[in-house]
Order: C-alpha cells, then structure tokens, then sequence
C-alpha cells in the first residue's frame, strides 16, 4: 500500500508540472472566429472585412476599412469600423438595415487583418521547405499553413510538430500537433484552426 502510494504521488506531481509548464499534454486548442484574441480584436485601417446579410446576398460586400476608418455598406452608407470589434460593426449595420429588411441578420468576419502586423501574422518554422511568415485569414488551419510554407523537408520529424500560442496571461502554451497523420493519412483530427500570433514549429528528427 505504502508503494502504491508513493507512485500515486509522484504521477499526481508530474500531472501537475505538466499543467504548470504548459507542455503538450494541455487540451488541443479551441480556435474559431469567437475565440478570445480574434473576437476582441479592433479593427483597423486596411483591414478587409466580408459583410453577409442573410438572405440578400446583394447587400452582401467584402470591403477594406478606409483611411478614414469607416467602411460603405450598400444601403446603409458609411459605418464607423476602425477601433471597434466585428460585433459592434455588425450590429449598427444591422440596426440601420430594420428600416429596409425585416429583421435583418448580418455577419461581419476579417478576412485580412493588414493594420498589426504581429497580430496578423502566422508564423511556420523549423524543417519545412520555406519557412513563411504569413498574413492570417479567416479559417487557416494547421495544415494550411504548413502547406504554404511548401511542406516538411526529409529530415523532419513531422509528428514531433508543435503549435505555439500566448495566451490571455501572456504565458506561450505548446499544443501537440500530429502533422503526419495529417499529410499522410488524412486524419485531421490535430488539423487545428489557427489564430493571429500562432507560431508552429516542425523539429527535425534526430539521426
């Protein structure tokens, strides 16, 4: 009993620095237009932005945030976009739109965040053809981003590959990414969605 103890113990202290360190046993990460960083996000000068209102795919638009800041939506004219969220855009929008549509719904999604640099950017590095430093859109995953950054050279070790990412604290988490079993087998199940920031890291395997 004494024994069984001692190894409870010690698994409970491993499972604890695991969690304190942020290394790749933490839970796979849950990135989508609503996530945090991209949700609270403040749209700036340059930035694209697609506007869908649904069921009138005529008023529907992608268009850049002006110098100005403002955008031109049809029917509506200009809105105020620069410093605010997608949120607050999409609701003016929407609150304009009562007077020509029965309960309008719009969406509003950045499709190019151009006006922060860090922010808008993705980053893949380590044994990958062309190591890329590239502008985030909408919906990039995992795999696009390598991808784009031509695929994994012979000598990497592609299941060894990891995701970074800061967090709201501003500590960086590392999130395991099981990349051959992407570009091999198909199996997206670690085909995660990235985020503005994310840096994803392919090691080479050692010989």
């Amino acid at each position: 009993m004494k024994r069984w103890n001692r190894v409870a113990a010690v698994a409970a202290t491993l499972w604890l620095t695991a969690c304190a360190t942020g290394g790749s046993n933490l839970p796979p990460p849950k990135m989508d237009a609503a996530s945090p960083v991209v949700a609270s996000y403040l749209i700036g000068v340059d930035d694209q932005l697609q506007i869908t209102v649904w069921h009138n795919p005529d008023l529907s638009v992608s268009v850049p945030v002006r110098p100005d800041g403002k955008i031109t939506v049809p029917l509506v004219g200009d809105v105020a976009a620069g410093g605010r969220t997608t949120d607050q855009v999409g609701a003016e929008i929407q609150q304009k739109l009562v007077q020509y549509i029965r309960d309008p719904q719009v969406a509003v999604i950045l499709t190019a965040l151009r006006s922060h640099e860090y922010l808008s950017r993705v980053r893949v590095t380590g044994a990958v053809r062309s190591p890329i430093s590239m502008p985030y859109r909408q919906g990039m995953t995992v795999l696009d981003a390598v991808l784009a950054a031509g695929g994994t050279t012979e000598f990497a070790a592609p299941d060894r590959t990891e995701l970074y990412r800061h967090n709201e604290a501003g500590a960086t988490q590392a999130y395991a990414v099981r990349l051959e079993k992407i570009l091999q087998q198909g199996d997206l199940a670690n085909n995660y969605p990235v985020q503005p920031g994310d840096v994803i890291t392919v090691p080479q395997r050692a010989f």
